[in-house]
């Protein structure tokens, strides 16, 4: 074991890291904007000031946001189809070059500099179209759209609205400028602009959609019951969802609403009826109300669809931290498709003494996938806002730790309920942006949604640092001083050293009163057969076993963990377990993996036989199996391998290590952070095939001595260091801190000429 360590430190010591184009155009961006008058205003700070924007300076990113006059926007909104809206100059000064020759720039700079320089450069320009997967005008008008957002920079109503076909990324940045348009240039004529445009018969479904909820969300009625009733189109779902929400909100508007029966599914019947909260009153409240939110899969369902670790940490933190001195109660936001609110309507309930659940319906059958977040973010923002107002006890503090549309629906839900909010920030997706970029390959056909996507999710990160009350991180080897180096603007609010980094932690397990028995026939279940997928020869018992759980996922690796143990036949002398996965109502990355792992096993019959896939199980019984392999009286040598490309964290790695299993993980990402590689674990190089080959063998050489004592350092680690005790003790501190820093309720959000938000 002794000679492990230098190839320990050979194969994981970190590189120099390459320039990153973005951190660098990111950087440039906020110095300039510091550089102008007033500095920029972020637009979703309840701090921030309603006074004049910054004055333009000629050649600026301020002069992209100048107003229109009013007639000539309007003008330009009434016939313009979704092509013409983008490309059109509404209050949006391109400074449109149509002489560039776009496969110079491209060969220049790549698809990855075009982008960056139109959102981030000093001098905006619309692209001309080039090949259908290139960027193009489009995207340049998305560029600047994010541009005025970040500098607090509001459009007119009439410039703002022409860009509403835009597409779901477009959306969701009008979606954010909404408000400060709103508050700038006043109620009656937002009204005006959504009215006339209502009105115009041009607006498609998904326009109309975004007009309706646009109304709803500022408290505008630019159409009467009447009318909003005999211009949408009921045929279209979405615009039928969003006419409903409307009629909920305008006066007169529910007696225009179907009977609750007339809807087509349980998530229609409760658009149409929402339920009231009040009943359920969980008795007095005396300490602050926080509610922390997990968007991403279900609650009790760790390991099935997007459902990870985090599923796992919420539920023990928000047991732990209903108990802390000065918190009330705790809400975990889930949400509820139609296959649950079938079995259940019920959205609130009890989990433990002090800990609520409440489930937002989203129209789906399962919980949205990550990528169809932009399509329920309106509707998620409308349930979100109405139940934490019809819930019997008020949020102080909502704490989200995603960076994606369904927590920018919260947070916007949250500010409009005066919650002050609290944003766990983490290095991505801007420290991967340009790796997945550049991995993709020049001839990759996905390559530019790709690039879009990840542009999308990292506008998201940053509307939340700006809209959070606290940035918190997550504990890394340099603290949270790597944030800094993504979001430019922490190292104002938090100075050099970044943001606060409350320690992370894993729940107590608590074994079952036939403990011994369960764990035996665990074992006896994993070992019940070499022809079976999901279990092992009996007779394969005595050798290493490698142990793998998480939802089955590209980041997740399973498919090359299993690729590596067959090529560098480690199968001739180990078996693998891999655990994850839903079987009800497998995700498309579930589906993808499962093949993955199929076509890797064809033809290797013999190697199957020592793999045993298994389905997601609860949290306990995964940590029941931990503990059964780690007794030595059961004679099964195991190991905790985790392939992940990175973790932010790696609370299922942390569990491995707490259960007494010996644990390897990435050397990317937050585990290293308490995973010593030779000390108390190994730590592996999972970016690659040949280096994660490397690592499993280093595994395979550790003699069963070094094994036990890599097993004892860990689970020592664990114990003293990571318990969720500490790490609500940590977080209730913050959330009283920022509780009493704010004296009264926030101001409304919509509290502008003289009216105020419902």
């Amino acid at each position: 074991m002794p000679a492990a360590q230098p190839c320990e430190a050979a194969d994981t010591a970190p590189l120099p890291p390459p320039p990153d184009p973005l951190a660098a155009a990111r950087h440039a961006f906020f110095r300039r904007a510091h550089r102008l008058p007033d500095g920029p205003r972020p637009v979703g700070r309840p701090d921030t000031a309603l006074g004049t924007r910054p004055a333009a300076r000629p050649g600026t990113t301020l002069d992209a946001c100048a107003d229109t006059r009013p007639d000539r926007a309007l003008d330009a909104c009434a016939d313009t189809g979704p092509d013409r809206a983008l490309d059109a100059d509404h209050g949006m000064d391109l400074d449109v070059d149509l002489d560039v020759d776009l496969d110079r720039e491209r060969d220049r700079a790549g698809d990855l500099g075009l982008l960056l320089d139109a959102e981030y450069g000093p001098h905006p320009r619309a692209l001309p179209a080039g090949p259908a997967a290139a960027p193009g005008r489009r995207d340049a008008v998305l560029a600047s759209l994010r541009r005025a957002c970040r500098l607090g920079a509001p459009l007119t109503p009439e410039a703002l609205l022409a860009h509403a076909s835009g597409g779901p990324r477009t959306v969701a940045v009008l979606t954010e400028m909404w408000p400060d348009t709103v508050r700038r240039h006043g109620r009656r004529r937002a009204e005006r602009a959504l009215r006339h445009l209502l009105l115009s018969g041009a607006s498609d479904a998904a326009r109309t959609v975004f007009l309706l909820d646009s109304a709803e969300s500022a408290d505008l009625a630019p159409l009467s019951a009447a009318e909003a009733s005999r211009l949408t189109d009921t045929g279209d779902r979405a615009a039928r969802h969003a006419l409903w929400r409307y009629l909920h909100h305008v006066p007169g508007g529910t007696a225009h609403l179907p009977a609750p029966g007339a809807g087509a599914d349980p998530y229609e019947r409760l658009l149409l009826a929402p339920p009231d909260l009040g009943h359920d009153d969980p008795g007095d409240v005396s300490g602050i109300v926080v509610a922390q939110a997990m968007l991403q899969g279900g609650l009790e369902t760790p390991g099935q669809g997007s459902s990870g670790g985090l599923s796992v940490l919420l539920g023990g933190l928000g047991d732990r931290l209903a108990s802390c001195a000065g918190i009330g109660r705790v809400l975990t936001i889930v949400t509820a498709g139609h296959d649950l609110l079938e079995h259940d309507r019920a959205l609130l309930h009890r989990r433990r003494p002090g800990h609520w659940v409440l489930r937002l319906p989203v129209d789906s059958p399962a919980p949205p996938q990550p990528d169809t977040w932009p399509a329920h973010r309106a509707a998620l923002t409308w349930w979100a806002h109405r139940l934490l107002r019809a819930l019997p006890f008020a949020v102080d503090v909502a704490h989200l730790r995603y960076g994606d549309d369904g927590s920018l629906a919260l947070a916007e839900a949250a500010s409009r309920t005066g919650a002050r909010l609290f944003f766990t920030a983490t290095p991505d997706p801007h420290r991967t942006l340009v790796r997945k970029y550049t991995e993709a390959g020049p001839h990759d056909p996905g390559r530019g949604e790709l690039l879009r996507d990840e542009l999308h999710r990292v506008f998201c990160a940053d509307r939340l640092v700006d809209r959070a009350d606290t940035v918190l991180g997550i504990p890394g080897r340099s603290g949270t001083r790597e944030l800094l180096a993504h979001y430019p603007v922490l190292g104002d609010r938090y100075g050099p050293r970044g943001p606060a980094a409350p320690p992370e932690g894993i729940a107590p397990y608590t074994p079952a009163r036939n403990e011994g028995p369960l764990r035996r026939r665990m074992l006896d279940d994993l070992f019940a057969g070499g022809d079976r997928p999901d279990a092992l020869a009996p007779q394969d018992r005595p050798l290493p076993l490698l142990l793998c759980v998480g939802r089955l996922h590209p980041v997740k690796q399973q498919d090359l963990l299993v690729r590596t143990w067959l090529a560098t036949e480690l199968w001739r002398t180990t078996t693998l377990v891999v655990v994850g996965g839903g079987t009800a109502r497998p995700t498309p990355p579930e589906r993808r993996m499962r093949e993955a792992l199929g076509t890797l096993l064809r033809g290797h019959d013999a190697a199957g036989r020592r793999l045993a896939v298994l389905p997601a199980l609860p949290n306990d019984a995964v940590r029941r199996l931990e503990r059964a392999l780690a007794d030595p009286a059961n004679g099964v040598p195991a190991w905790y391998v985790c392939p992940s490309v990175k973790e932010e964290f790696g609370l299922a790695v942390l569990e491995a290590m707490e259960a007494g299993l010996p644990a390897a993980g990435p050397s990317r990402g937050g585990v290293p952070h308490y995973l010593r590689g030779g000390v108390n674990g190994l730590l592996l190089d999972t970016s690659s095939a040949a280096g994660l080959a490397r690592g499993l063998h280093r595994l395979a050489a550790v003699p069963e001595d070094g094994r036990r004592r890599l097993a004892l350092a860990g689970r020592e680690t664990a114990a003293t260091r990571y318990s969720v005790a500490d790490m609500a003790d940590a977080l209730a501190g913050q959330y009283r801190t920022t509780a009493r820093r704010t004296l009264g309720p926030l101001r409304p959000r919509w509290e502008v000429d003289g009216g105020a938000h419902r």
